[in-house]
């Protein structure tokens, strides 16, 4: 599994993916918005590599459209295929995890706020928020429209990287601030992600919402 996901990451480099696009392009969005799309069932796959690309072939506005509609779109079948699926054996093992059961208990107290917050950052578990979302009945309204804005911000600031990318490598004080950008974007994930499990460890335990 470990090894599966090395592979993807080899594989899905920001050169690699701009020539795909380009090979796909005559297929119009399809490509742009299928790579992102598919971010919401493949993990590994790098947020931040494809919405850049994506900016750097289609340009700035068509780059970030494309983006926010896969993965909005991806988001919320996730969310719907969760709620759809929650009283199956398989859904419910998974649900017992002590990292979902967490997930769980922020979702049901901070819905919006944790889906919003977390969905902002390039980098994150973000399978795991939209199931957690799913599994605890969040009104789809309150999801669809945490996402929506959520992931408008995020590939907002990275379709702007993707299409200036030559003038912050040009421009060392820029690449800086790129570079900064990432490092407070994992920092801040962790930092939500300790907050999320710290409030969950003294919440009471979630009301089972798969009866």
């Amino acid at each position: 599994m470990f090894a599966a996901e090395i592979s993807i990451m080899e594989y899905f480099t920001e050169q690699n993916i701009e020539l795909l696009l380009e090979r796909f392009r005559s297929l119009g969005p399809l490509p742009g918005i299928l790579l992102t799309f598919l971010k919401s069932f493949v993990p590994p796959l790098p947020t931040i590599v494809i919405v850049g690309a994506n900016a750097a072939i289609y340009g700035l506005w068509l780059g970030f459209l494309y983006s926010w509609i896969g993965l909005v779109t991806g988001s919320l079948l996730t969310f719907w295929l969760i709620r759809k699926a929650s009283d199956t054996s398989f859904i419910r093992r998974w649900a017992a995890k002590p990292k979902v059961q967490k997930a769980m208990v922020w979702a049901q107290r901070n819905g919006f706020s944790f889906v919003f917050l977390l969905s902002m950052l390039p980098i994150g578990p973000f399978v795991v928020i939209n199931m957690a979302a799913g599994l605890t009945r969040m009104p789809t309204v309150s999801f669809a429209t945490a996402v929506a804005l959520g992931k408008g911000v995020m590939v907002f600031c990275v379709s702007y990287i993707g299409t200036h990318l030559s003038d912050f490598i040009d421009q060392p004080v820029k690449f800086f601030g790129v570079a900064l950008f990432i490092v407070a974007s994992i920092w801040l994930n962790r930092r939500l992600q300790a907050y999320f499990a710290s409030a969950a460890a003294v919440a009471p335990e979630p009301a089972d919402n798969m009866e």
